[in-house]
């Protein structure tokens, strides 16, 4: 242990940034790498062959200390060299399959996680697969566990939209909009019974909630692949983007925010989003939303590629669809990374720290190869 040089506060040996104000700190133990999370239970390889399950505990701390492997005490410490553990929600990930994988980061600036991320996919590439971001609203209350709850739940409902039987083509594309809807009023309702169980509402009446104590409120956007026929579904700014390997990126989800309506009206995309309003959302998911139905969008994949499903952490350093595709395709062009989609989101959530982490950070592949 050892104390904040600008507020004094107490800090851990591993830290790299204080909790308490933002300073950066000069750590002398090394910290937890994503390779070595508890969630994870191992490197990204075998986290690819063992597949964590999805709906892993992330409350708590890490039960193995990652600077010596003693054992953490109840008290979040390690028992043996006094290092404060990790939250596992800090840094965890999810591989249903092993071409679709996702992780979600704390960032370096944010005192806790509010991204959540949930997954599901069939066992063969390309066949299917469900992938949804949540991004809590900071100024909310609970909004770490809004995100999460809202996230698993839009997924468990899109799950459940497989069974054959769905149709093809425009009966196809039909239903899938509909279980859009129905995931997202899913997660709307996992959103609101966090904000019952905080006390901020009455029990029985959601419509009597106090708006000036901020309820719980996230973002949403899920991405349903069956086959070739890619549907999503947005409220907010979180976003989708299809990145084939050659030729033009495409953003496949329109922000609800300030911003976008600035850029609509004309103002440059670069101006519009570093103004200083520019991450004020004008839907979300919560008590106090104006509503909360998904806009969507429909894609026929046709070629090998990237199907990227994001936070802003990850985008507010590389927002137009180009930018982010030359970043994976740059990222995905080496040894270490390839194909692997877990590898590859590993490798952006660090790239997107290295550009100054400011927020939570997730990124959500699957990777899209036809034939």
């Amino acid at each position: 242990m050892t104390t904040c040089p600008s507020c004094h506060v107490p800090v851990g040996e591993s830290e790299e940034y204080c909790e308490a104000c933002g300073a950066q700190l000069s750590p002398t133990v090394a910290p937890l790498g994503p390779a070595e999370t508890e969630e994870t239970g191992g490197t990204p390889a075998e986290v690819a062959a063992g597949m964590p399950a999805p709906d892993a505990d992330l409350t708590g701390t890490a039960s193995v200390c990652p600077a010596c492997g003693g054992e953490v005490a109840d008290d979040g410490y390690c028992g043996t060299c006094g290092a404060r553990a990790p939250k596992r929600r800090d840094h965890f990930s999810e591989q249903p399959a092993p071409w679709v994988a996702a992780v979600c980061d704390r960032g370096l600036r944010h005192t806790r996680n509010e991204d959540a991320v949930a997954l599901s996919a069939g066992a063969a590439q390309g066949s299917h697969a469900v992938l949804v971001v949540c991004d809590g609203v900071s100024s909310s209350t609970d909004s770490d566990l809004a995100s999460l709850a809202a996230a698993r739940a839009a997924r468990d409902v899109l799950e459940s939209s497989h069974p054959r039987g769905l149709g093809t083509g425009i009966s196809l594309i039909a239903a899938i909009v509909a279980r859009l809807g129905a995931a997202a009023d899913a997660a709307s309702e996992a959103v609101l019974e966090v904000t019952r169980n905080a006390g901020t509402v009455p029990a029985s009446d959601i419509a009597a909630a106090d708006l000036s104590l901020s309820p719980a409120s996230c973002t949403f956007v899920a991405a349903v692949l069956e086959q070739d026929l890619l549907v999503v579904g947005s409220v907010g700014d979180s976003r989708a983007y299809w990145i084939p390997d050659v030729g033009e990126a495409t953003a496949l989800t329109v922000d609800d925010s300030f911003a976008q309506m600035q850029i609509t009206a004309g103002v440059p995309r670069a101006e519009a989003e570093s103004g200083p309003q520019s991450h004020a959302i004008t839907r979300w998911l919560g008590a106090d939303a104006p509503d909360h139905k998904p806009a969507t969008t429909t894609t026929t994949l046709a070629e090998p590629g990237w199907l990227l499903v994001c936070s802003d952490g990850l985008w507010n350093y590389a927002s137009p669809a180009q930018d982010l595709a030359d970043l994976v395709r740059k990222t995905s062009n080496t040894p270490t990374v390839g194909t692997q989609p877990l590898a590859l989101a590993e490798a952006l959530v660090s790239w997107a720290k290295a550009q100054g982490g400011q927020d939570n950070i997730t990124a959500a592949l699957a990777r899209i190869q036809p034939g």
